[in-house]
């Protein structure tokens, strides 16, 4: 009986709960979590320097190698082949800036740039604004129109050369019909710049016409509608509506085609004006004066970096201060 009521007292009596497991130390958690973002951190750049290592090295060893190599041998008087070469320092580049041929380079740079620049963007947008409309056929005149644009730059010169030829090129009997002398195109100074001009924005028209052409399609019809029901015409609706909202294509286009028309029209003029007669723009001089009769690797070197920087004053300019001008929205 008294075993009895012991256990009921004990049973009656509260329990004193066990004593909570301690938490873990705040320092020890901060280590783990520093040890797991290293862990994260080194999972990270191992998987970049997976894909993206193979890149970075062939980026280093035929771009900015060949760059730093160069910007060195603009410093010597090193003509190609000979086994060697004087440091000059800056003297290359002295010539180049002081010397009427240089100067010549320039002029017909700028000559040329202008004129394969502006060209090919305006004859673009005009084409483009044609064949953005329902017409039939224009899948076909699309495919025509940008054919020219992936064709080979020495084919494409090689046909032009047929037609431009002043005794029995297409051209040359065309204004025969009209009762015109044909110009003497490849020993005129001046009439040699203009044929490889019209030969480049012909072959880069397609280029300017298809990118224009998507920046059309991109323009809500719902702007031109309103415009059109409020009575613009379309002159107007082209330079309120249409152009300013073809701002960002024509940025991207104005900054394309200058890299472009000094730097890939090197095969149009080296088939069409072997020597240079009038149209040694600066990327023709690079050749001319390293591969040409002078041989003169350093002073050509020196070219290629002034080229280099060229563009790259370009490009920042229009980075400042063109991108102000266009609407995004």
């Amino acid at each position: 009986m008294a075993i009895q009521t012991q256990e009921r007292r004990a049973a009656e009596e509260p329990q004193t709960p066990a004593d909570p497991p301690t938490a873990p130390d705040e320092a020890v958690l901060a280590v783990e979590r520093k040890r797991a973002r290293r862990r994260q951190s080194s999972k990270n750049w191992s998987l970049f320097l997976l894909f993206a290592g193979p890149n970075i090295l062939l980026i280093l060893a035929f771009i900015y190698y060949p760059l730093i190599s160069n910007m060195y041998y603009s410093t010597l008087d090193w003509r190609l082949g000979s086994p060697r070469a004087t440091s000059v320092g800056l003297d290359n580049y002295i010539r180049f800036f002081t010397s009427p041929s240089g100067v010549e380079v320039w002029r017909v740079t700028g000559i040329f740039t202008a004129g394969a620049v502006i060209g090919s963007m305006v004859l673009g947008l005009l084409i483009a604004l044609v064949l953005n409309k329902k017409l039939p056929g224009r899948t076909i005149a699309r495919t025509a129109v940008f054919s020219p644009y992936v064709l080979s730059g020495v084919g494409i010169a090689l046909v032009w050369n047929f037609i431009f030829d002043p005794a029995r090129g297409a051209l040359s009997h065309i204004l025969g019909f009209f009762g015109i002398a044909s110009p003497e195109w490849y020993l005129n100074e001046d009439w040699a710049l203009l044929m490889v001009i019209i030969v480049y924005v012909w072959a880069n028209l397609g280029y300017c016409a298809v990118v224009f052409l998507a920046g059309l399609q991109s323009i809500p019809q719902d702007l031109i509608e309103a415009a059109t029901i409020d009575r613009a015409g379309p002159i107007r609706r082209f330079f309120s509506i249409t152009l300013p909202l073809l701002t960002p294509t024509v940025f991207f286009l104005l900054v394309t085609n200058i890299i472009f028309s000094m730097t890939r029209a090197f095969d149009i003029l080296r088939t069409m004006t072997p020597t240079g007669h009038g149209t040694n723009t600066i990327i023709f001089e690079i050749y001319l004066q390293s591969f040409g009769a002078y041989q003169r690797a350093g002073y050509s070197a020196a070219i290629a970096v002034v080229l280099f920087f060229t563009l790259f004053v370009i490009t920042a300019v229009q980075l400042r201060f063109v991108e102000r001008k266009v609407h995004y929205q």
